[in-house]
This record gives structure tokens, C-alpha cells and sequence, in this order.
């Protein structure tokens, strides 16, 4: 009798577990997922800030971390989006955002040349060389250029051999960000007209964007910003930047 007594409760309290496993497994799932590409030589914790107020707004995320440097952007785009997108797919969401940093948006922009994404929702760009940089078409030709961007820096000219140049309008929800403060003012000598230290202003719009915001930051730290990541939500969950308070911070 107490054999079968202790098999009962056994039986209950994995009827329980399985219940607690099965509701903490679909608790974030149909949330929105928004899948975060760093810039050229930075790494995913650059995008930490970002990750931590979607977070807390409710966003599943997937801060990926990409090998900038060692592959050209159409490897970077084909193999490691598909990645991103798996990482995102897991928690069955209702649709899947993008938040990139400078090349992370040239590889959104890429990609979404090649595939179509079912869930696709809003894309915001932070400080993205959309019409290449200046910059790069100064300083590719420089010893050790190449080894310290890699080949993915190299293709980030604003001629026609650049890759930012043999791509489309955007085909998707755009919001940019771009900044008009420089840290770097060796490289804005380089730059016509307003930068942020690596991009000008007018190389950063795109063809069929949403909505474009200049902000009074720096190509480098334009992600640590507040009122940008404000923003940031703002655009995903409006589809505009927001107007109200233009005031710095």
C-alpha cells in the first residue's frame, strides 16, 4: 500500500514538473524578437545597452555576435543572418526586428536583397554607411587597412565597386539614425559635409526609408546613447522616429 501511495505521489510531482517545463517554455513565446548586429571591429557587447531596454520592454532579443573581420559581406550576410534568425525562430515569434550598428545594417540590407523574412517587422539603423564612406575610399589603398577591417571593410567605398552601391532601395521598414559629433578628427577631415567621425550624414540615408533622425553623437558611441535607444523602441513599435523632444541630452 505505501509502495503505491509513493508511486501516486510520484507520478503527481512530475505531472507538476512537466506542467511548470511546458508553461516556462511558452511564457516568451509569439513575443516580437529583435536580433541585434554589431558594427565593423566591435563585438556583440558593444550592443549590450540596447539589448537590456528591449529587454525590459518586453522584446525577446538575440544580440549575435559576428566575425566582422574575416569574411567579406556577402559571406557575413548568408552565413551568419540565417544563424541570428534560428536564434530568433526558437521562441516562435510574432515577428522579428533588426538593430544594427554601422555594417550590421549593410548586411541586413543584403540579405534582405537575396530572402525574404515571413515575420519581418521594423529595421533601425545606427550610423550605417548606406552610400559607403568616405573614409574608406581615402584610407583602403593605406598599409594594414585591409588587416585591421578585414575584407568586409575594404567593400565599404562609395564607388561603384563598393557593395552599399549595387544595392536596392530598402524593400523593408527603415528607420535611420545617424549622428553629426565626431570623436575622430583626423578621419572628418577626410568626410564632406556633416559626420559622425566615419560616415557623412548624406552617405547614411536610403532610398525608401521610413524616417531619418541626426542625432549628437558619434559614429562609435552613437549605441551607448539613451535618447537614441528611446528612439530605437519608439521606430519599432510606431514606425517613426519621435518628434516631440528634439532636445539633446
Amino acid at each position: 500500500m505505501r509502495l503505491k501511495k509513493s508511486k501516486f505521489i510520484l507520478l503527481v510531482l512530475a505531472e507538476i514538473l512537466l506542467l511548470n517545463t511546458v508553461f516556462a517554455a511558452n511564457i516568451d513565446q509569439g513575443k516580437e524578437c529583435v536580433i541585434l548586429l554589431h558594427g565593423l571591429v566591435r563585438t556583440s557587447g558593444s550592443m549590450d545597452k540596447i539589448e537590456q531596454r528591449l529587454q525590459m520592454e518586453g522584446y525577446q532579443t538575440v544580440n549575435y555576435d559576428y566575425p566582422s573581420r574575416d569574411f567579406p559581406i556577402e559571406e557575413l550576410a548568408n552565413n551568419d543572418i540565417p544563424k541570428a534568425l534560428r536564434s530568433c525562430d526558437q521562441s516562435q515569434p510574432s515577428k522579428i526586428h533588426f538593430v544594427t550598428h554601422s555594417l550590421g545594417g549593410i548586411l541586413v540590407r543584403y540579405y534582405l536583397q537575396q530572402h525574404t523574412i515571413e515575420k519581418l517587422g521594423r529595421v533601425v539603423m545606427l550610423s550605417p554607411p548606406n552610400q559607403g564612406s568616405e573614409a574608406v575610399d581615402e584610407l583602403a589603398d593605406f598599409p594594414g587597412f585591409e588587416l585591421l577591417n578585414g575584407p568586409a571593410g575594404d567593400q565599404l567605398g562609395t564607388d561603384e565597386n563598393g557593395v552599399p552601391a549595387q544595392l536596392g532601395p530598402a524593400n523593408f521598414e527603415a528607420g535611420i539614425i545617424t549622428g553629426n559629433h565626431t570623436v575622430n578628427l583626423v578621419l572628418s577631415q577626410l568626410i564632406p559635409g556633416e559626420d559622425d567621425g566615419k560616415v557623412s550624414i548624406k552617405n547614411a540615408r536610403l532610398e525608401g526609408m521610413k524616417d531619418f533622425l541626426v542625432v549628437p553623437h558619434s559614429h562609435t558611441f552613437i549605441m551607448q546613447s539613451e535618447t537614441v535607444i528611446d528612439q530605437i523602441i519608439y521606430f519599432l513599435k510606431n514606425g517613426k522616429f519621435d518628434r516631440t523632444d528634439q532636445s539633446p541630452e
